[in-house]
């Protein structure tokens, strides 16, 4: 299963007065095999020029909610041969050589947020943005199933006593659940790095090293 990653930022990236600072972040976005997307957001279209994605290859679409920075319906409509599956928690759905289940997220704005498990040939991949905490029924899914490669939460980074951790997860969050789920998760990664609320993605790579937590950035790619 192969991973790319078209954007790793939170909302407060804005493609057009961001897009020139160094280390940008375009809204988060998740392509696997080239085929099946996470998250129709605005700058899908942009991340698929410039990492040489075809809009045409994508067939299967699916939303961990309705935010704006997720979810764009222009975006929708510049993939000609995609099909759009809003998926409910609990839900189970085969999506070609796909399963995909959709679990409830801890996000508290939008009370349908779902995170995602998609398996295929034996690989499977946990997809949690946005949240915080994960779940007592997500924990059990992992620790039921396994997971090959997790991407988690880090909108927050080190930023003492913020608001949004009941909604989004800190880096101490993050930590924490790494060292809860080893043993249930090969690999772990995050994603969604607001751009207030952390340092540069060297610093960050770096702190989260030691933690065997891999940092993704636009354009990342990986096999699972």
């Amino acid at each position: 299963m192969k991973l790319t990653f078209l954007g790793t930022g939170a909302a407060d990236w804005c493609i057009r007065e961001h897009k020139k600072m160094e280390g940008f972040r375009r809204n988060a976005a998740l392509l696997i095999d080239d085929c099946l997307l996470i998250d129709p957001g605005p700058d899908v279209p942009d991340a698929l020029a410039a990492f040489g994605q075809a809009a045409g290859a994508i067939r299967y679409v699916l939303n961990t909610h309705r935010h704006s920075d997720h979810y764009c319906p222009k975006t929708l409509d510049a993939l000609p041969n995609a099909a759009f599956y809003l998926m409910q928690a609990g839900e189970t759905l085969r999506l070609g050589d796909y399963e995909v289940t959709a679990l409830r997220a801890n996000h508290a704005t939008c009370t349908e947020a779902v995170h995602f498990i998609v398996s295929r040939g034996g690989k499977r991949l946990f997809y949690g943005l946005d949240g915080a905490w994960l779940t007592y029924d997500e924990v059990a899914a992992i620790q039921a199933c396994g997971i090959d490669y997790a991407v988690l939460d880090a909108t927050v980074g080190d930023v003492p006593g913020d608001y949004r951790i009941f909604e989004h997860n800190n880096l101490s969050m993050v930590r924490e659940m790494v060292l809860s789920l080893k043993g249930h998760v090969r690999r772990f990664c995050i994603s969604h790095m607001a751009r207030t609320l952390h340092t540069s993605h060297a610093e960050l790579a770096e702190a989260m090293e030691p933690f065997g937590i891999e940092v993704a950035f636009d354009g990342y790619e990986t096999e699972i």
